[in-house]
């Protein structure tokens, strides 16, 4: 930092903040430290009263915070992204779709356990709306090495740290269980609940089965509608271990992979989630999905949305952060369910 005469400052960059006071109408900073001085500006400092400046003295091997903070964009944008204007060595991400956001922790860390930059992001696997705040990235100082930005982009390597996956245009095939349905004891008040929950990602539910409690039964609603080309099939009821509870052993008959028999959510204990031998999910919905605002579905809705396949390790993963507090006014996704994992 070296002082210079204001007139002479055109090009160099502030190491303060100037502020401008006008009685009783303003206080603010009118040059915010860091900022890069221009022709303009010298009458404006001048009748600030600043006839001197101090400002960064230009070093080898040292970079403003700025020209840092584009490396911090370039590791994290990726496509359906749109960055901020850099700002005191800050610049915010944006969604430009609607999707799913997939945040690579371990290159997030790899960041953020070096010294002098930051990033901040939304939770992984959350669903976005375009427009929505993804990320914020800040250089700490007002200079930086830049070989500490070039051994973090190297480290962090060619994938972003950010994905913002499309959710797809999907059809869905549901079928429906429970002989109470099946021989009109009752109304069926569960599948107009899926058909709202699958409208919200622009999923259209273009079959819809009945099937008693014989699990052959349900088999045979899930094969014919699987045969039909439908591109996720949703089963409704019968998710217990009551023993009229047949629908787990009819999907794990037609399903390739079992994912999870079991979830560590509530609302959502007994969710099930399966795959056929084409990667085509098929999920199995317990009774709490039907009048609960938010369950387990909420949180595989969005990847099975984006066509985005769920592990075993992540299903187990969402007990941290799975426990729904069922308030009266729901805020999800803006509040701590589903936020742990």
């Amino acid at each position: 930092m070296r002082q210079i005469e204001t007139k002479n400052a055109v090009g160099h960059i502030l190491c303060h903040d100037i502020t401008e006071i006008v009685k009783g109408v303003t206080k603010k900073a009118r040059f915010r430290k860091g900022h890069i001085v221009k022709e303009e500006d010298i009458p404006v400092l001048l009748k600030l009263g600043k006839d001197r400046l101090y400002v960064w003295e230009q070093t080898e091997g040292m970079i403003h915070e700025n020209e840092a903070a584009e490396y911090l964009k370039e590791i994290t944008i990726n496509d359906n992204i749109r960055a901020s204007e850099c700002k005191e060595g800050k610049i915010d991400l944006f969604a430009e779709i609607d999707g799913l956001l997939k945040v690579d922790i371990e290159k997030l860390l790899v960041v953020n356990s070096s010294d002098e930059m930051m990033i901040a992001t939304r939770h992984n696997n959350m669903p976005v709306k375009a427009g929505d705040k993804l990320l914020g990235t800040r250089i700490i100082p007002l200079v930086i090495e830049e070989s500490k930005m070039i051994e973090v982009k190297e480290k962090v390597g060619d994938s972003p740290i950010l994905k913002l996956l499309p959710f797809k245009k999907l059809n869905a095939g549901v079928v429906t269980t429970g002989n109470e349905v099946y021989h009109k004891r009752i109304e069926d008040t569960f599948t107009p609940v899926i058909i709202d929950k699958l409208k919200a990602y622009n999923i259209e539910v273009v079959e819809h089965e009945i099937s008693d409690d014989n699990p052959e039964n349900i088999s045979a609603k899930i094969k014919a509608i699987l045969k039909k080309g439908v591109d996720l099939l949703i089963c409704t009821g019968g998710m217990s271990v009551d023993p009229d509870d047949k629908t787990p052993a009819a999907i794990k008959s037609v399903a390739d992979r079992i994912i999870s028999y079991g979830a560590p959510v509530l609302p959502g204990a007994m969710f099930m989630l399966a795959y056929t031998s084409e990667g085509l999910p098929i999920m199995g919905l317990p009774g709490c999905v039907m009048y609960c605002k938010r369950t387990v579905f909420d949180l595989i809705l969005p990847r099975v949305a984006a066509g985005d396949p769920v592990t075993k390790e992540e299903i187990s993963t969402l007990g941290h952060g799975g426990l729904c507090l069922e308030c009266e006014d729901c805020t999800y996704p803006e509040c701590s369910f589903g936020k742990g994992a």
